[in-house]
């Protein structure tokens, strides 16, 4: 039975071009847009330097393209599920998560600048989004509407701004997005567009112009147009079924704390089992990333810790809250495998730790209610992290998280 995995390509086997190699895979992990100036300079000249490797390893295994020019190297890393809601982008100002609508207004941003001349205002992106957003029926019945009278939807729009800002597709001239925010002073925010970022920013695996000729052909609801623009062509062989297990393994394997064995399909597990030793050998090395095998399944351990972007334990007042409900939903798992804790009772335990942890804590705990958004925050990471499902009911603690089990209460 063919494998679809392909004859290996010569590269040098220095342990010194290995940990470079390495540096630079783990690099575009961390981070799949690098900008060649800025603070990610060095990782991009490394990545550039090492662009052969790195395209080849990428195409044999998680399925990605690596595009490089003169201003970034740009990863087009296709997730293993495009549902997964888990791990949002977080503005870098106020530490607020996006949101479906924020989402939106950048992909409406961005269809704004391709629009524009060489420079761009804020004001005028705003413009041209209400009419995108006016124009369009399907954006419409998917219920989004752009008023630029909102200050909470001016508020999206300005963090899907900075989130451009930071990923220098967007470089401020002068003015400030505050004012926009606050409709305070005469000024905009003026902008230059860098031309090559914005060509590369979309991670498609088809051109969004095309849906438009395939919509005149058959129609397509909002989710369907998703798929269409992101999804892996059909595989017609059984060498290219083969690629595309793997591909969707190694995707999750790379992009998820933890793979359990039972969210794989019975043809994914089965290819797993014949070809584990390989591909976790290949990922190690190219990654330096350690499994560790469970009965539940595997997770890639992080030694070095910098490819983790949600971190358990971590400083700060967030992450002790994170820690300590970790651990007490550990025991709830030991001794009630597969109960829902309800939310009310997680509230309650966060309360009780604000009582006794909260004079070390940030002054913002001891408000009222602080525990309810405590309580969402911590779960959330904690369902990032995939210790945690998130029903109804409350949230299950998954297998994973019976190593942060406690053999006293945390809170004692």
């Amino acid at each position: 039975m063919t494998t679809g995995i392909q004859p290996p390509v010569t590269f040098s086997t220095s342990p010194e071009v290995q940990a470079e190699r390495r540096r630079a895979l783990r690099a575009l992990l961390r981070n799949p847009l690098l900008l060649a100036a800025g603070e990610t300079a060095p990782q991009y000249e490394l990545v550039r330097n090492h662009s052969a490797w790195l395209k080849h390893w990428l195409t044999a295994f998680p399925g990605w393209t690596l595009h490089i020019d003169a201003d970034a190297a740009r990863l087009r890393k296709t997730p293993p599920g495009l549902a997964d809601e888990t791990r949002p982008a977080v503005d870098s100002t106020s530490g607020s998560a996006f949101s479906r609508r924020r989402y939106a207004l950048m992909c409406l941003a961005l269809a704004a600048l391709e629009k524009s001349e060489r420079q761009t205002t804020l004001g005028r992106i705003a413009e041209t989004i209400v009419d995108l957003a006016a124009g369009d029926r399907s954006l419409q019945s998917a219920g989004l509407m752009f008023d630029i009278s909102s200050h909470d939807q001016r508020r999206d729009l300005v963090h899907a701004v900075r989130f451009l800002l930071k990923n220098g597709l967007l470089r401020r001239v002068h003015g400030d997005e505050q004012e926009f925010l606050n409709q305070t002073g005469t000024s905009d925010a003026l902008y230059e567009i860098n031309r090559s970022i914005l060509a590369v920013i979309l991670n498609v695996s088809r051109s969004p112009s095309a849906l438009e000729a395939s919509v005149r052909t058959f129609s397509h609801s909002t989710d369907e147009r998703g798929k269409w623009i992101t999804e892996d062509p059909v595989p017609i062989t059984e060498d290219a079924r083969n690629r595309q297990l793997r591909s969707r393994l190694v995707r999750f394997l790379l992009d998820d704390p933890v793979v359990y064995f039972h969210d794989l399909n019975s043809e994914e597990l089965s290819y797993f089992e014949r070809q584990r030793g390989y591909l976790l050998k290949q990922i190690r090395e190219a990654t330096g990333l350690v499994p560790e095998i469970r009965r539940e399944g595997i997770a890639l351990l992080d030694d070095a810790g910098d490819l983790t972007d949600i971190k358990l334990p971590e400083e700060g007042t967030d992450g002790k809250v994170t820690q300590f409900l970790a651990e007490r939903l550990a025991e709830h798992l030991k001794n009630e495998p597969g109960v829902a804790v309800p939310f009310k009772t997680v509230q309650r335990y966060i309360s009780n730790l604000i009582r006794i942890h909260g004079s070390r804590w940030r002054k913002a705990v001891r408000e009222p209610n602080a525990e309810v958004s405590m309580a969402e925050d911590a779960l959330r990471r904690l369902q990032g992290l995939r210790l945690v499902r998130i029903t109804a009911e409350g949230a299950v603690p998954l297998p994973a998280m019976g190593r942060y089990a406690q053999s006293q209460p945390a809170s004692n």
